[in-house]
């Protein structure tokens, strides 16, 4: 065969090494026609040569134009703002754009031109918080492409149709619609590049849903599509930080390891949106082995992509110490978050919140995330609200409450088999048992989590263990006068503010000595610091 023959034989069974290397060889030996640019451009976008591809794409859209294809001219020119979009070059996806629209306009049958150019546009809408008129943009995009009886440009719609509906809050709705995206891309109707931008942004809006159970699946899809593509660069880094945050759930720190960083890898090769997801797992495993240097290192890789890393950065605060710091950055995430995403924050912030001792904040918190996610069908979601509903009872003290509600996050966690949380669930039934004089109980609820951080390298939540169970407890170091006085009231449960009242200081002061208490007893909330001084008789030493 000729290299051009090769080339095409290359494409059609996904070789796009040998695809773009054989064009390149044919391309020295002579000009190609419109079609093979529009292959040859495919293959070096899908290889992570963004620049090249754009130039080839640029190329193919000069042929068609020259042989008179103004349809052809104009669906290459929407391609190319799309792409350039996604690169977030917008000024020059500006331009095409326009042109694609003009096109449109010449175009001597009806065509989806003008629906494909306006993609861009419907995303930025949807990345800049304007779910609503993202939707109304993607449904305009869809309809354009159910007339022209254009599949690629009405399945694009429905996938942005589907991301905007779960970005409003409309989850079960917005699903719907991207089941029914990968119903086509599964069947194999869609072109490399549309089908894996849909795989990605599916398996992205489960993540941001929680969608624990739709997640596994096209990720395993996604992996089994890229396997059969393995010089594939663009969508295969994707597809590594989604398995890294399926394994870190999953209790596999080392899998999640190696695929966080199997995904930092493709994004230097050229598949760029793995950068954040890669950096931001790789720190999150490393958060929870109280490897905390490291995990800041990462988590400033994450940041520096432009997305903000949380809530992981704020529990890594939190874990330092560091609650005021740990409380700004979480308020501001969930701020700042659309109403399909807050529920993914609102745990943190409920979490922290106790932390520093204001329970009834952490109360407003739940009872906005049961309002978020409360009628949720997810078991993710249900395991989360059952967990921060049962930390919140306990601060509370609720504890039968509590253990109820702590005892359905065991089932919920178990049946996700995510060991870690399970054994955080099992940390407190054993607080609410001790709580309402059943020890033997908190003993075996204890030990049973205590064996699950040890297999883990859980260091953070095992030394917090260690303090809450007296069998386990380690050296405090000593606290000052003044610390002591704060650890004696917090065991009877006043808050910053009672206490800064009391002790005749700033709240702000009060958040200080709290955050080197924690520091000493190597704790990360009031619960565990009230645990260890009751433990040590702390308490007993008031003057």
């Amino acid at each position: 065969m000729t290299p051009l023959e090769t080339a095409r034989a290359a494409c059609a069974t996904r070789r796009w090494c040998d695809a773009f290397d054989h064009f390149s060889e044919a391309a020295d030996a002579a000009p190609l026609e419109a079609p093979d640019l529009v292959l040859y451009a495919t293959a070096a976008i899908l290889l992570g040569r963004d620049a090249e591809g754009v130039d080839l794409q640029t190329r193919a859209h000069e042929a068609f134009l020259k042989r008179g294809d103004v349809l052809a001219a104009g669906r290459i020119a929407a391609w190319i703002a799309v792409f350039l979009g996604g690169l977030g070059e917008f000024s020059r996806s500006g331009g095409w754009v326009a042109r694609a629209n003009r096109l449109a306009a010449e175009a001597p049958t009806p065509n989806a031109i003008s629906g494909l150019a306006l993609v861009p546009q419907a995303l930025g809408a949807l990345y800049a918080g304007d779910a609503a008129r993202s939707r109304e943009l993607f449904e305009h995009v869809m309809s354009t492409g159910e007339q022209c009886g254009d599949r690629e440009v009405t399945e694009l719609g429905r996938l942005g149709l589907g991301q905007a509906t779960v970005a409003l809050g409309r989850t079960e709705e917005g699903m719907a619609l991207l089941d029914e995206v990968m119903v086509a891309v599964t069947a194999g109707e869609l072109a490399p590049m549309p089908a894996g931008i849909a795989y990605c942004a599916v398996i992205g809006v489960c993540w941001m849903a929680s969608d624990l159970v739709r997640e596994q699946e096209w990720t395993a899809a996604l992996q089994t599509w890229c396997n059969e593509q393995p010089d594939m660069v663009v969508f295969s880094g994707q597809c590594q930080m989604h398995r890294a945050a399926l394994f870190t759930l999953h209790g596999q720190w080392q899998d999640a390891i190696d695929a966080a960083e199997a995904a930092v890898e493709r994004a230097r090769l050229g598949d760029v949106n793995a950068l954040y997801g890669g950096n931001y797992q790789r720190a999150d495993v490393a958060r929870a082995r109280g490897q905390f240097a490291e995990a800041d290192l990462y988590f400033s890789r994450a940041f520096a992509t432009g997305w903000e890393p949380e809530p992981g950065l704020a529990l890594l605060r939190l874990a330092q110490g560091k609650i005021e710091s740990a409380r700004t950055l979480i308020t501001g995430a969930v701020d700042r978050a659309v109403e399909g995403e807050v529920h993914q924050y609102l745990p943190a912030l409920i979490e922290i919140e106790l932390a520093a001792g204001n329970t009834s904040a952490a109360r407003r918190a739940l009872d906005r995330l049961h309002e978020v996610s409360g009628a949720s069908s997810m078991p993710f979601r249900q395991a989360v609200s059952r967990y921060s509903e049962a930390v919140v009872l306990l601060a509370e003290g609720e504890s039968r409450a509590a253990y109820t509600s702590a005892r359905a996050a065991i089932s919920l966690w178990s049946r996700l088999s995510a060991p870690c949380e399970v054994a955080r669930s099992r940390v407190i039934v054993g607080l609410a048992c001790r709580a309402l004089g059943d020890e033997a109980s908190a003993i075996v609820e204890f030990d049973a989590a205590r064996a699950t951080f040890e297999r883990l390298g859980a260091m953070p939540a095992l030394g917090e263990l260690n303090v809450v169970d007296a069998r386990g407890a380690v050296d405090s170091g000593p606290l000052t006068p003044r610390e002591l006085e704060v650890i004696r009231l917090v065991t009877v449960g006043r808050s910053n503010r009672a206490i800064a009242e009391e002790l005749v200081l700033s709240e702000k002061t009060v958040a200080r000595h709290l955050s080197n208490i924690f520091a000493k007893l190597g704790v990360t909330s009031r619960t565990a610091a009230a645990a260890f001084a009751h433990e040590h008789d702390l308490v007993a030493k008031r003057h």
